[in-house]
């Protein structure tokens, strides 16, 4: 937003709305997925995200320096701990942060954002569901699997949530110039 201007740009507003519209309660109340409205999209941009929902397996994360590596497992051991109350159970724990970690770096996005919008938006529940409609871990509209492309895309599955979040985000970020 400009500084002096009282109305934040469009889809600036969808971008906050995403980002802050579960912050009012997400773990008493059901999920909030903002004003997000279904838009136009360039073909570009349509086969950019259809690309970036593609349902591929995540591979195994490869490292170029022992360092990269031990500062990922430290993560990965780090965040297990913080969301013990959240996720209970070990192995799902794990493989929750792996995915994060693995959709998020494929965006281009820090896995620390993530975490937190998906804290906000759905309090890590994975069948949240908002008022608005929006579904899963990040809240995802459904009108965007019908713009991507992917009917067959089931929001409330991990990995399809996280990619269509991730990739959702990464535009959004890129048409707001990372603002």
């Amino acid at each position: 937003m400009k500084r002096g201007s009282q109305e934040p740009s469009r889809p600036r507003r969808r971008v906050v709305g995403l980002l802050c519209a579960g912050a009012l309660g997400a773990a008493t109340r059901p999920a909030c997925a903002g004003a997000q409205v279904e838009e136009p999209l360039a073909n570009a941009v349509r086969s950019a995200l259809s690309a970036a929902v593609a349902d591929n397996a995540p591979p195994k994360p490869s490292f170029e320096t022992i360092d990269q590596r031990l500062s990922y497992l430290r993560w990965l051991g780090s965040m297990s701990e913080r969301l013990r109350h959240r996720k209970t159970e070990h192995v799902t724990r794990v493989e929750f942060l792996e995915a994060v970690w693995y959709e998020s770096k494929r965006a281009g996005l820090e896995p620390a954002l993530v975490l937190g919008l998906i804290e906000v938006e759905s309090g890590f529940r994975k069948y949240a569901i908002s008022l608005a409609g929006a579904r899963g871990y990040m809240q995802v509209m459904p009108f965007w699997v019908k713009l991507v492309g992917q009917p067959r895309h089931n929001l409330f599955h991990l990995r399809t949530n996280l990619a269509y979040g991730c990739a959702i985000l990464r535009h959004y970020i890129a048409t707001e110039s990372g603002d």
